[in-house]
């Protein structure tokens, strides 16, 4: 089975839904990581804060770190290879990375015009 897995950086959760304000950029994302497990694509996720032994004992991401810091996070693996860095992947993205369908974009719903 295919894996993909997310090294977050350090925050209170992974959806952008806790604390004083909403990260938007952190909701879409979750949301992209929930349609990709239904594409039958496995998803795991670590947060430094919460889990910082998935980030040790895993030797890929222990090397960028120590060459990066944590500014190579968010860090996503795919089949144990990095495939992004520093940034979170759109849905288009991660539909390309992991080699199925990209979604087709959704069409905006206009009002009609009155006359």
């Amino acid at each position: 089975m295919k894996k993909l897995e997310v090294f977050d950086p350090p925050q209170c959760c992974s959806t952008g839904v806790c604390g004083p304000t909403i990260d938007p950029k952190l909701v879409t994302f979750a949301s992209d990581l929930h349609w990709l497990a239904n594409q039958s694509i496995a998803v795991e996720r670590f947060n430094l804060s919460q889990q910082p032994m998935a980030f040790t004992s895993n030797p890929t991401v222990k090397g960028a770190l120590a060459i990066s810091g944590t500014s190579c996070l968010p860090l996503i693996l795919f089949n144990g290879a990095i495939v992004s860095r520093g940034q979170y992947p759109t849905r288009l993205q991660l539909a390309n990375i992991v080699g199925i369908e990209a979604p087709q974009p959704s069409h905006a719903f206009q009002l009609p015009v009155l006359q």
